[in-house]
């Protein structure tokens, strides 16, 4: 009896469990669905933003992040972590990249720091000694003014010369259950460390600029980097919601498992102890007849 109680314990142990992994499950999936439209939404108008600023011709422009500093001895990493775990090896193959990077560039001389968004592996983080200069917490689904705050953030670490360059460090979405990590220099703005498109030696669009070329590239140059920052946040919340759907689909199948193989374990207990039963009575009964007879 007491093997059967602790089955049966462990069993509903277990559908605890179950409900809770279901319950995250269909959060994450909601909040994917969510992250996902908002990224889709962006990431045309990103683009197109991206694509008019390669547009516009920057040779003669003061804009600051369209300079590269003298020097490159700083450069900041802005990693985006998950906000909780229980996302699979989401965080850790990012931490462990962003190791590879900051490894690779002190070999050249260089000095690095974080930029840390999102609320996962404070202590994690730093055991890995690369210095954090500032934490902030980003939502589930990032909106335009959180994107926007950070820009301020990182254009002032910038223009102020604490770092040389700023790169974008977040897991690239592929599919549901691929997602890689993947950089992308976010500062200074050129079309080689911005990604922006160049003509490849077509002939010049001509434009005809309202307000004026200056006024216009200052704009879109600020418009870009908020867009670029914007999409990197949703399309690192859309791999953290993704890969956490994923575990948690594993792990309620993991689960349902567990059940199948306890229950059946418990029947079998069950049916021992039934046997067992039948067997002290029959011996029992004999025993009784044996000795009414004598």
């Amino acid at each position: 009896m007491a093997n059967l109680r602790a089955i049966r314990s462990r069993i509903k142990s277990v559908e605890s469990t179950q409900q809770i992994t279901k319950s995250m499950k269909m959060v994450a999936a909601a909040k994917l669905r969510r992250t996902q439209s908002a990224f889709e939404n962006l990431k045309a108008f990103a683009a197109e933003s991206e694509k008019i600023l390669a547009q516009l011709p920057q040779e003669d422009a003061d804009s600051p992040f369209l300079k590269q500093h003298e020097e490159r001895k700083t450069v900041c990493y802005v990693l985006m972590v998950g906000n909780r775990g229980l996302c699979g090896t989401y965080n850790a193959a990012l931490l462990r990249y962003q190791e590879q990077l900051v490894r690779e560039e002190t070999e050249t001389g260089a000095e690095c720091f974080l930029v840390v968004c999102g609320r996962w592996g404070k202590d994690m983080i730093a055991q890995t000694k690369i210095p954090v200069r500032r934490t902030v917490e980003i939502s589930d689904t990032p909106t335009a003014a959180e994107a926007e705050q950070l820009t301020e953030t990182l254009k002032e670490l910038y223009t102020s010369g604490e770092a040389d360059e700023i790169i974008l460090i977040f897991q690239q979405y592929r599919t549901v259950l691929q997602q890689i990590p993947g950089k992308k220099t976010l500062l200074p703005v050129t079309r080689k460390a911005g990604g922006l498109n160049d003509e490849g030696g077509k002939d010049p669009v001509r434009i005809i600029f309202e307000p004026d070329q200056e006024s216009l590239l200052r704009i879109m140059v600020d418009l870009y980097l908020t867009n670029t920052v914007h999409a990197a946040l949703l399309e690192a919340r859309v791999g953290e919601h993704s890969a956490r759907m994923t575990a948690m689909t594993s792990a309620s199948d993991s689960t349902e498992e567990l059940i199948a193989d306890l229950t059946l374990e418990l029947n079998h207990a069950r049916q021992a102890a039934i046997t067992t039963e039948i067997t002290e009575i029959a011996s029992g009964a004999e025993a009784l007849r044996n000795r009414t007879g004598d």
